[in-house]
């Protein structure tokens, strides 16, 4: 591929960029997007008034960029958790890094790079890319040092800013975690594989025994989790019909009554059907508490499992960490999730089943990574014009117009491979489910591990070691030659991935569109004839966004010093992500659930091997090169930074997995002293229930239960069965 090539991919991609950022400004003006662009905040407050027309609805502004830049770290951390500021402090860490790169690699590198051979050079614009890169320099030559200089620089302002960050997020975290005083998941249990008590005792005295006996000081309750059956689908009816109702009610509000037309699609007849609210004072509690508890317990099977409570903060973490019986597949317990966080479906599985499922999707998605080596092969084979004019003889002819040519194989690939990629998240968040995560958070986050690594090795490693699948194969089959052969083969493919880099800005733009959202509000709305809910409103898709952003940052430390050219459009991907996100964090989605920060050390682990493959490529690249010197002085920054990352480890990581014994019972003793723990005791009876609390505390509650589970807390002072 030649510069003008390069130039014409990113003149499509500018353009693009430029229609869809103008489409949001003005899109996002009007009313009827409202639930699509400021989903946050109408979920917030549902009330919004009306505006009235104005000429500025259909002229494009810049407003949004300056509105999502002004808010402050303090802003981002209340509408998006920490979750969200984690996120944003990575794009930060990549701005910086890779400006700090871009000024060592573009002034001293990317001279040594395009001098690096006695020849005569054409005009830039007629310039092959290969020339910019690595691939330029001849053997032995002396200016390999200057890469090395600038792989020292780059590694060793990546290790400052990383512990930085690392020990920045850390003490976040603990702030998050002393700032959540009511935070029930930390007095609370998930017990699992509940022992068989037999028909002489009822499963909640086995519970209450067995933990009054070994834990009585500090035992305070529990809540069984039942699945049902026929009753439970009739209920779900019930709240589903309920619920629409009262949005109903709601709409109307305030409101003439007016006509919907319904129009058939067929035969294109026009009916307007005319109706009115009418008040009708029934009570679904009522209704619903008419079903005798006798009914439901004929429904139920046997008890799946139960959130156990304990008195303090401290007693619930050291149960939770403990093996409570000699039999490790009984009694099985794990911290239990915020009551918003629990996946209560996946409550369901046996514990003894879920070894399998997790064996089971391993092999599936190994499966699967292997079959997306074809389009992944197919799209590689667009970048060389031999390999299309054989697999297409009949496009010869018109691979033989240059504009034609720059289009496909300057633009083309990156945009086929980033379409297919679209089907991975859907796929692998479905398999995250079906392993059996008890949480929402842990789903996403498992989810955004099997992303990550299937995006690293199908763009990246896929893309790099061959264009066919046995070369493929027989790469996998010689690990020892693979630093050679990445050596080889990276520069080569640096020019497909500038390319890459160029359609993840229109990536970003089609981001901030939200295209699919303003499709099915259309589809909602005018088709179906629905209004809008704001209960619709999504989640951040942290398990997409963080491998993807990820995935930019590998390529910009692997090409670095290899193919500098890469670094400019890197910057502008991160300064446009960082303005988009920010953009998409204050307005667009809402903060159901946390994962507590988390997913930083999956990002931090990610840089330091993205770190550790640029210097294993750069020792190969010297290799060839025939420049022992170079080659001699990168093994210790090999050494050095995983050395590094071991410090970070033993330092930090602990923080994002296990919670303090000083921090709980701080905690403990100051809601003893102020009053609170007895509050904090009555909440956590009611605090899993999934839905309203009852009226009357002497019935026993039903209420609808998503994914045809029930729950039932016993205590001594309480017992009742809800969902």
């Amino acid at each position: 591929m030649d510069f003008s090539a390069l130039m014409t991919s990113a003149g499509i991609n500018i353009g693009l960029c430029a229609i869809f950022l103008s489409l949001y400004s003005i899109l996002r003006k009007q009313p009827t997007n409202v639930y699509v662009y400021f989903g946050r905040r109408i979920a917030q407050d549902q009330n919004r008034e009306t505006e009235c027309f104005t000429l500025d609805r259909l002229l494009p502004s810049p407003s949004w960029i300056f509105k999502a830049w002004e808010n402050t770290e303090s802003d981002i951390l209340k509408c998006g958790g920490l979750d969200s500021v984690v996120f944003l402090r990575f794009l930060v860490f990549s701005i910086r890094i890779f400006s700090i790169a871009a000024i060592v690699c573009l002034f001293g590198v990317l001279p040594a790079n395009y001098f690096g051979r006695d020849m005569l050079h054409k005009q830039i614009p007629f310039e092959s890319l290969e020339v910019f890169t690595i691939a330029n320099v001849i053997e032995g030559s002396r200016w390999l040092w200057v890469h090395c200089l600038a792989l020292y620089i780059i590694t060793f302002s990546s290790c400052v800013l990383l512990y930085h960050e690392y020990k920045s997020i850390s003490r976040l975290r603990l702030a998050y975690i002393r700032n959540s005083p009511h935070n029930l998941s930390h007095f609370t249990v998930l017990l699992r594989s509940i022992p068989n008590s037999g028909a002489e005792m009822e499963q909640g005295d086995t519970i209450r025994n067995f933990f009054g006996n070994y834990h009585g000081s500090s035992y305070l309750s529990h809540q069984l989790i039942y699945r049902t059956g026929k009753v439970q689908k009739l209920m779900s009816s019930a709240e589903k019909v309920y619920r629409k109702f009262v949005q109903l009610k709601l709409t109307s509000c305030g409101l003439n009554t007016r006509q919907k037309l319904y129009r058939c699609g067929l035969c294109g007849g026009d009916k307007s059907i005319p109706f009115h609210f009418q008040r009708n004072e029934v009570d679904l509690d009522e209704k619903i508490t008419d079903i005798t508890t006798t009914d439901i317990f004929q429904e139920q099977e046997d008890c799946l499992a139960a959130f156990v409570f304990f008195k303090t903060r401290y007693a619930a973490a050291i149960v939770s960490q403990l093996m409570q019986s000699p039999n490790p597949t009984l009694w099985v317990t794990d911290q239990a999730p915020e009551p918003r966080d629990v996946y209560w479906s996946n409550l369901s599985i046996s514990y003894k089943c879920l070894w399998f499922r997790r064996v089971l999707i391993l092999i599936i998605s190994v499966v699967f990574m292997f079959v997306f080596l074809l389009p992944v092969t197919f799209v590689q084979s667009l970048t060389q014009l031999t390999q299309m004019k054989k697999m297409f003889p009949f496009f010869r002819d018109i691979l033989k117009m240059p504009m034609v040519t720059k289009v496909v194989t300057g633009y083309l690939p990156s945009v086929i491979l980033l379409l297919f990629f679209y089907t991975v998240p859907p796929v692998m968040m479905q398999l995250s489910t079906v392993e059996g995560s008890i949480s929402r958070s842990d789903r996403k986050k498992s989810a955004c591990h099997k992303i990550l690594y299937f995006t690293i090795w199908n763009v990246f490693f896929v893309n790099v070691l061959s264009g066919s699948l046995l070369t493929q194969l027989n790469a996998m089959t010689r690990p020892n030659d693979l630093a050679t052969q990445l050596a080889e083969a990276v520069p080569k493919q640096a020019t497909f991935f500038i390319t890459y880099v160029l359609t993840g800005w229109v990536g970003l733009c089609s981001e901030i569109m939200q295209i699919f959202a303003l499709i099915y509000t259309f589809v909602r709305r005018y088709i179906c004839q629905l209004d809008d809910d704001p209960q619709l409103v999504p989640t951040f898709p942290y398990h997409t966004e963080i491998p993807k952003v990820l995935l930019y940052s590998l390529l910009g430390f692997t090409c670095s010093i290899l193919a500098p050219l890469i670094l400019p459009f890197l910057l502008v991907y991160f300064c446009l992500g960082y303005v988009v996100y920010r953009n998409q964090i204050l307005n667009v989605y809402v903060c159901k659930y946390e994962m507590g920060g988390k997913l930083w050390p999956v990002v931090h682990n990610t840089t330091v091997f993205s770190l550790v493959l640029t210097q294993i490529i750069a020792i190969g690249v010297f290799g060839l090169k025939s420049s022992k010197f170079s080659s001699g002085f990168t093994i210790p920054l090999v050494i050095g930074t995983l050395l590094f990352n071991e410090y970070c480890r033993q330092r930090f990581y602990y923080v994002f997995t296990s919670l303090s014994v000083q921090d709980l019972i701080e905690m403990d003793r100051e809601d003893e002293i102020s009053g609170r723990m007895e509050y904090i005791h009555k909440e956590l009876l009611s605090g899993y229930y999934k839905f309203f609390p009852a009226k009357d505390s002497n019935k026993s509650d039903i209420c609808n239960v998503d994914d045809n589970l029930t729950t039932t807390t016993e205590s001594n002072q309480f017992s009742s069965i809800f969902s």
